[in-house]
């Protein structure tokens, strides 16, 4: 059996591969709103997440995602998703390590007329910074 991705998550991780993140103006209503664990501010606006995905993708600028697992019922969509990257850019005041990581998050969306109206998502940060050494 084949994984069928939704519609909006293809539009965003397709994006996210290519190292660009304007598919969030597709995939995500204006007024969204994303809980993000770890985050600066745990409550981010779509502009917010788009410059907070976009520093990641400097500091891993060949950063592969993919999703693992999608399970949808009702408004919900659920995907587990993996990423894979060499940090050879900086990641906040941190320089390059060259290292290769490995991570991993889960996602709920709630979606309305195909647009993700809010999200709250959870990823291994931590892993991710102990494999880039900077924990």
């Amino acid at each position: 059996m084949s994984l069928t991705i939704t519609k909006y998550e293809q539009i965003w991780v397709d994006g996210l591969n290519r190292g660009d993140v304007s598919g969030a103006d597709e995939a995500f209503a204006t007024n969204c709103v994303i809980h993000m664990a770890g985050a600066p501010d745990p409550n981010l606006s779509v502009s917010d997440f788009k410059d907070l995905v976009s520093g990641l993708l400097t500091a891993f600028p060949d950063l592969h995602t993919s999703v693992n697992d999608q399970m949808v019922s009702g408004d919900k969509v659920a995907t587990r998703w993996t990423a894979i990257g060499t940090h050879t850019g900086p990641l906040g005041g941190s320089p390059p390590s060259g290292n290769k990581a490995k991570f991993e998050g889960l996602i709920l969306d709630r979606v309305v007329e195909g647009q993700v109206v809010e999200r709250w998502e959870q990823w291994d940060q931590m892993g991710m910074l102990q494999q880039i050494g900077l924990v």
